[in-house]
């Protein structure tokens, strides 16, 4: 993207806002109004909000401040203003009603591209590559992943459809990879649409470690529930446990045992829980708890990264596992494509140098880490996106998952939530320490 013209940006920019609006489209025309506006959990938002919020952010950002623009609806500001309203309260304010919300997006879209016509790209930092525009096409693609767990979450028939992911092409050639000690380079200072949290580029150092070879599957989770795991106290931390006892957790959300066999609720439809798909919907302190007892750990935010991103034969930190080059249908599970995660094995043209598998897309994987800044940190373009955030209560995800679009999802992308959260598309591998006899 470093490399192309205005023009090029133009139509690259529009693409990307293109297609994050046709997705909000399907996600709130597949239900009626009076799901638009019902909050599903007081986890999330109505869907109305979402799709005002996307709008609101895109007038913000493109129309008054890239455009210099008049207002569309200075009046709203505060109502879309996610650190003013919890989401549990969002529905008791006076919102945009359906029509009304459908509307104000359009008429603000229809300015955004009016913007994009003339804007010029070699200006301050915020215009510079397209950025504000790649910035908002990102934030509409995460209220699409938000929506589409509002989906999850909502009680009555399926609306939404996909084809179903691939099958394995072959099974996993080992179960674990080690990846060698020695620094590599993490984060960057390249990547044209990066966020804040993902700058600078910066050396890191791992010790040589192994990692899954795949994420984790609900064929090998749910062994772990059968052996008694959500009962015995010693697989979990001390706020894990005190988790599993107030939230009354047995196993992974959306899961129900009939009999012999588990079911799982997916998207409205009830269906037996394939073995070889990665266990989904599952917290920090659940993904924590199977690694302990499986005589293993989640991996660190570093490890993870350099498992997914270097190259021991150049030494050099690719954008994702399998090159530069942005996400094909061959490498990943994005963009809600399918509406699961693949099984095991079936993207083998996206692994690693190292031969680590689906490290992009199908389930975002908790880390041990905790969200912090990197080396240098600087906010940009406001500290509401990451700084706000960073601190010892949120834990570091990631990969993407099935919902995540590839315009929010890179080798390098940080994202974060509370430890509890379980309506996420959240999985996980594990890791381990290498033997002395691995690395000798």
């Amino acid at each position: 993207m470093t490399g192309l013209g205005a023009e090029q940006l133009r139509t690259h920019a529009a693409e990307h806002l293109l297609r994050a609006r046709d997705r909000s489209v399907t996600l709130t025309d597949a239900v009626d109004d009076d799901d638009l506006v019902r909050q599903h959990s007081p986890l999330m938002s109505p869907l109305v909000w979402d799709l005002a919020h996307v709008g609101n952010q895109e007038e913000l950002w493109l129309v008054r401040d890239v455009g210099r623009r008049e207002p569309v609806r200075a009046d709203i500001d505060e109502l879309y203003d996610a650190f003013k309203h919890a989401r549990s309260t969002r529905p008791t304010l006076p919102l945009l009603g359906p029509a009304e919300a459908r509307g104000y997006v359009r008429e603000v879209r229809d300015k955004v591209l009016d913007v994009l016509d003339t804007a010029s790209f070699d200006g301050n930092r915020l215009t510079r590559h397209a950025f504000a525009f790649g910035m908002v096409a990102q934030h509409e693609q995460q209220h699409d992943e938000t929506m589409l767990a509002t989906h999850q979450l909502r009680v009555g028939a399926p609306v939404l459809q996909a084809p179903e992911p691939p099958a394995p092409r072959a099974p996993l050639a080992a179960r674990e990879v080690l990846v060698p000690a020695g620094e590599f380079t993490m984060g960057t200072s390249t990547e044209p649409w990066a966020l804040d949290n993902e700058r600078p580029a910066h050396p890191s150092y791992t010790d040589a470690f192994v990692i899954d070879a795949g994420c984790v599957t609900y064929g090998e989770y749910l062994r772990f529930v059968e052996a008694g795991g959500y009962d015995q106290a010693r697989w979990w931390s001390a706020a894990g446990w005190r988790h599993v006892r107030e939230a009354g957790l047995t196993g992974p959300k959306y899961l129900t045992r009939d009999g012999d066999r588990w079911l799982r609720t997916r998207f409205g439809s009830v269906e037996p829980v394939r073995e070889d798909e990665p266990v989904t919907h599952v917290c920090f302190y659940e993904a924590e708890a199977y690694a302990a007892w499986a005589g293993k750990r989640l991996p660190t935010e570093t490890e993870w990264e350099k498992a997914a991103r270097f190259d021991p034969a150049t030494g050099r930190s690719r954008r994702y596992p399998w090159g530069d080059d942005d996400p094909g249908t061959e490498h990943a599970n994005l963009g809600q494509r399918h509406l699961r995660a693949a099984p095991a094995g079936a993207y083998p043209a996206g692994a690693s140098p190292l031969g680590v598998q689906q490290l992009i897309g199908d389930v975002w994987e908790w880390t041990a880490s905790d969200f912090l800044p990197y080396p240098g940190f600087q906010v940009f373009p406001y500290a509401e996106y990451s700084q706000v955030f960073f601190g010892p209560d949120y834990k570091v995800l990631r990969g993407g998952s099935f919902g995540t679009d590839q315009v929010a999802c890179r080798g390098t992308f940080r994202n974060w939530d509370y430890p509890i959260r379980r309506q996420i598309f959240a999985g996980f591998r594990c890791a381990r320490d290498a033997r002395p006899d691995e690395v000798a």
